[in-house]
């Protein structure tokens, strides 16, 4: 998920997945639109993956990544987020299960509900998520655990689970929004195979 724009975007072949900071692909990369496959075992590939992601979102910068947004199609998320108190929220969640309470109804608040992908790199529009949420997942130590989150860390939640599934903020968006994000995707030449961003090289959410 977003923390925020150049535009630069480069052939997701020229990175070698073994990079710490790996690419982060865009939209229509077949990878960001298929359910992911649960994780079996926790080893060393595991675990060099969740490093390389945790890597790869404080250098987009983000708050949230999940493991198909960088070509791995497995059900991992990671998240790094500072709230208003001061309080920092990071984990792992492996293997997770979410459930959420029903949205509030009214209208959209264009600033507070404004929401962004790295895989639609400097793109933002509101969108309405549930305040509340219950996170059971694997940490990478293969405990199990259990986190009760509101507000913003309940939307991280929401929107790094929907990439396991397959499903992109931006499917979610409601008119006009779902038009102008379709617009952005037309203009940046996305929503075809092969087209990523490297953080730390394309600033593309500074």
């Amino acid at each position: 998920m977003s923390a925020g724009t150049r535009r630069i975007y480069r052939q997701t072949a020229r990175y070698p997945c073994s990079m710490p900071v790996r690419p982060i692909v865009i939209t229509g990369e077949p990878v960001l639109h298929a359910p992911a496959r649960r994780v079996e075992s926790i080893d060393d590939e595991i675990r060099t993956l969740v490093d390389d992601m945790e890597q790869t979102m404080a250098a987009a910068p983000g708050v949230g990544l999940a493991a198909p947004q960088v070509g791995v199609p497995l059900r991992i998320f990671v998240w790094s987020w500072t709230d208003g108190d001061g309080v920092h929220h990071a984990g792992t969640a492996i293997n997770p299960e979410l459930w959420i309470s029903p949205p509030a109804i009214g209208d959209l608040d264009d600033e507070a509900e404004s929401e962004g992908c790295l895989s639609l790199p400097g793109e933002r529009f509101p969108l309405r998520r549930s305040e509340r949420a219950l996170l059971r997942a694997t940490a990478i130590d293969g405990t199990t655990f259990e986190v009760q989150a509101e507000g913003w860390l309940a939307r991280i939640f929401q929107h790094e689970y929907d990439h396991l599934d397959g499903v992109l903020y931006a499917d979610r968006l409601t008119h006009p929004f779902d038009r102008l994000v379709a617009k952005a995707i037309r203009k940046q030449s996305w929503g075809s195979a092969g087209q990523s961003w490297l953080p730390g090289v394309d600033h593309l959410e500074d």
